[in-house]
């Protein structure tokens, strides 16, 4: 382990001087849970992550970075460069159930939170809406947010507040709940869409979170009489969830701002509500009274998935201690799930049908990934043409990396030809559909078998033609590479972003290559 951060953050000088002894001790990866923000991302050149992580890469170190949390935004993911295997977060099949009981009915309203609530398992505790509890120097809007200074501490004091929340605009939901157990409040319930798949810690204070339309049946009650009351149940564990997984909310999304030709994020994996190494802290918070620290705790983001994708491919590594990084994140990402444990198509933690702006290739599948049959590898010679392409000078490239003697870019370097990288995605920008884009693509032969025919097959959207040259692969004792092309062409301007998919396979394995198409 390596110390790059401290409470000033996380310096350059130190993060360069983390991938340096770690090249020196001769690691075989790294995995770097530190990432900037999406709106004050670093240039390659002056990026101590992306130059780190170069010459790690240069020395056979795989890099695996976070995506970032500055999701659902589109446009958000870090750690892209193309040397870097970005990662981003995904839902587990564990749910923290702290359900909201109805008075009357007794209906259960779910929700979800970590807190010990010690209150009566019958609806018994007088209800109201934040709203309605309005502090003479105050106004509704906040008031229904609960926010500090908004609730009049008499109309709260001994009930349970219904309270909307946003992540964007709101204080803390923590601080929301201190400040309305302070005034007397037994209980609180937070109405939030965004993030409801994580589950936040109250401990002994009864709080849970309820999606807006669980909330509308709430009330519905609250209409439907004069006092209504309700209680909040303890937090149960909830095995094999379903849908499982969703790409989180806060998980930074593509295209890459910086290179919308490479497809990033790369992959997904698990990275909410994730039971983490932690060092215990005396006079936590989230330590109920009586208790000693844990060395654990549940954490979300990507600094979470990061780490599990790190220890698939530590397991690739070991099965195959000559693969280079670029052979190792190959086999992760051209044999990713894209369906949930409802057999449907993996979503967003909103609904939607996620696409490879939020997910890559697919969630990580660790054991597919052991046998991937074809690999897509990249030089560094490769990713040195990559900074040409660019638009940095071989000056430029000199602050990043040490070059050839007499090193110079090719006149004809051009943003569109980051596509030919040979990238396991694929990623096409400025389509206008004619002239049509080419590109090109040389697989490996890994697989086992020596003498093996992949044939291809092509999912892609209306109104985008995709042709793949030629359309078999025929690999034999010494023909271990063999290179294709994929055309694409359209009759018209995309509408908008086209994703679909190129699979290769001899019966046995399945390679995929997602791709992307964009008019901008």
């Amino acid at each position: 382990m390596y110390k790059v951060c401290g409470w000033r953050g996380c310096p350059g000088s130190a993060l360069l001087s983390g991938f340096d002894d770690a090249v020196a001790d001769g690691v075989d990866l790294l995995s770097v849970s530190i990432g900037s923000s999406a709106y004050a991302r670093p240039d390659y050149s002056t990026d101590p992550i992306a130059i780190g992580a170069f010459h790690a890469v240069a020395n056979g170190i795989t890099v695996v970075c976070s995506a970032g949390n500055d999701g659902p935004y589109s446009g958000t993911v870090v750690n892209a460069a193309p040397w870097i295997f970005t990662v981003a977060a995904t839902t587990i099949d564990r749910k923290f159930e702290s359900d909201v009981v109805l008075g009357g009915s007794n209906e259960a309203v779910k929700g979800e939170s970590i807190n010990f609530s010690n209150l009566e398992k019958s609806a018994v505790y007088p209800l109201i809406y934040g709203g309605s509890a309005t502090s003479n120097s105050s106004d509704d809007a906040s008031a229904s947010h609960c926010e500090y200074g908004a609730l009049d501490a008499n109309k709260i004091k001994g009930k349970i507040v219904l309270c909307y929340h946003s992540d964007d605009r709101d204080s803390p939901k923590s601080s929301k709940a201190d400040i309305m157990q302070i005034s007397g409040a037994i209980g609180a319930i937070f109405v939030q869409d965004a993030q409801n798949s994580i589950a936040s810690t109250y401990i002994t204070f009864p709080a849970t979170e309820i999606t807006s339309q669980a909330a509308a049946n709430i009330f519905t009650y609250i209409n439907s009489t004069k006092n209504p009351v309700v209680t909040i149940l303890p937090t149960i564990t909830v095995d094999k969830y379903k849908p499982a997984p969703d790409v989180a909310s806060f998980s930074s999304r593509g295209p890459s701002a910086q290179t919308s030709n490479i497809l990033k994020p790369d992959i997904a994996a698990p990275g909410v509500n994730i039971l983490a190494s932690w060092i215990p802290t005396n006079g936590s918070s989230e330590v109920p009274p009586g208790q000693e620290p844990s060395t654990f705790h549940l954490d979300s983001g990507t600094s979470m998935s990061c780490p599990h994708v790190t220890g698939v491919a530590a397991t690739i590594k070991s099965w195959n201690p000559t693969w280079s990084p670029s052979a190792i994140r190959s086999a992760i990402m051209t044999t990713a799930n894209l369906l949930n444990n409802n057999k449907a198509p993996i979503t967003t933690d909103s609904g939607s049908t996620a696409t490879p702006y939020d997910y890559g290739a697919g969630e990580v599948n660790p054991n597919d990934a052991l046998q991937p049959g074809l690999v897509y590898e990249v030089e560094t010679e490769d990713y040195l043409q990559f900074l040409c392409n660019y638009g940095y000078q071989a000056t430029t490239i000199k602050l990043i990396t040490k070059v050839p003697d007499g090193f110079e870019c090719p006149k004809n370097s051009s943003k569109d030809l980051i596509s030919n990288l040979n990238y396991p995605s694929m990623s096409v920008s400025n389509f206008t559909g004619t002239p049509t884009k080419v590109l090109s693509r040389v697989v490996t032969n890994v697989g086992g078998n020596e003498a093996t025919t992949y044939t291809v097959s092509v999912k892609s959207p209306p109104g985008l033609d995709v042709k793949v040259v030629p359309d078999k692969l025929q690999f034999t004792m010494n023909t271990k590479k063999l290179t294709y092309q994929v055309t694409f062409s359209s009759s018209s301007t995309l509408k908008s972003d086209a994703f679909g998919s190129i699979t290769w396979t001899d019966g046995t394995h399945r390679v995929r290559s997602p791709f992307v198409v964009s008019s901008t």
